[in-house]
């Protein structure tokens, strides 16, 4: 009976979407791995260019909506053009691409405590064991750090139609990265109008948004309270929180990558694993690196 009734919701399109949903060509996806600082870039855009309500917990999948929080139906009822939020690795289909990457470091810390917050792991868990499991990609359905990030940029790295935006980069100077994401979307923003998005946007703003309106959102309605989801929203939190035999692995498994996205390497193994990604990326513009 469960078959039957999964078999029929997929026919009325009545399941998130997932690599099922359907793409236009006038579709943006705002793309990521998870923990790597899409939620906060949607904030940015959304205060962009919402004329009508500020991005928030309660609001922010309206204004760039999460099809994976949505049924296909309503995905497609959406108005277009659609900006949408996307964690999925490489999508031939997907036409314009924000793909934003973070030190895989850092993402290995941030979802660790995201799945203390899901109750996924329990509190004093091992981060060493949660590493092991995050290199291999069982900590997500979206694959490792390294296939999602290298499947991107083999395929679009230098591309017109895919910007590449490195979160620390966006940290240290907000405005400008945000001046160029509005660029690529063709949304004309002034310097008062970004400095208002980035205002509205800060950490410290997610923060209190975050205490009232947690049960208003679907990745933290449903989670422990007491554990919040925007964290330090820093660069570098892995020197303090990741044993060095961690640090150590994600380098071994992903150093060639790491490099070429200007991540410095902590350890003395410079060689990684990964060569094949190497391959694929050389020769690609990396002037939006």
């Amino acid at each position: 009976m469960s078959r039957l009734i999964a078999g029929a919701k997929f026919l009325l399109g009545l399941q998130p979407p997932g690599r099922n949903l359907d793409v236009f060509p006038d579709d943006v996806f705002l793309v990521s791995y998870p923990k790597s600082g899409n939620t906060w870039t949607r904030f940015l855009i959304g205060n962009l260019i919402s004329l009508h309500e500020r991005a928030d917990f309660s609001s922010i999948n309206r204004i760039i909506p999460d099809p994976e929080a949505l049924t296909k139906r309503s995905a497609n009822a959406l108005p277009r053009p659609r900006i949408l939020k996307s964690h999925q690795y490489f999508d031939p289909r997907y036409p314009k691409v924000v793909y934003i990457v973070r030190d895989p470091r850092d993402v290995a810390v941030s979802q660790y405590h995201f799945q203390r917050k899901r109750r996924v792991i329990e509190d004093g868990s091992p981060i060493e064991d949660f590493v092991r499991g995050f290199i291999t990609g069982q900590s997500s359905i979206y694959g490792s750090w390294g296939e999602n990030a290298a499947s991107w940029l083999a395929a679009r790295n230098g591309r017109p139609n895919f910007l590449l935006m490195r979160y620390e980069d966006m940290l240290e100077d907000t405005h400008s990265e945000l001046a160029k994401i509005a660029s690529f979307l063709g949304v004309s923003a002034s310097a008062e109008h970004l400095r208002r998005a980035v205002e509205n946007s800060s950490a410290d703003q997610m923060r209190k948004l975050e205490k009232s309106q947690a049960h208003l959102w679907s990745s933290t309605k449903d989670t422990r309270q007491d554990v919040p989801f925007v964290r330090t929203a820093t660069a570098s939190g892995w020197k303090s929180e990741l044993p060095d035999e961690s640090v150590a692995e994600i380098e071994s498994e992903w150093g060639t990558l790491m490099r070429f996205l200007r991540y410095d390497l902590a350890t003395n193994n410079r060689d990684g694993v990964d060569a094949d990604a190497a391959l694929l990326l050389q020769g690609r513009n990396t002037d939006r690196v």
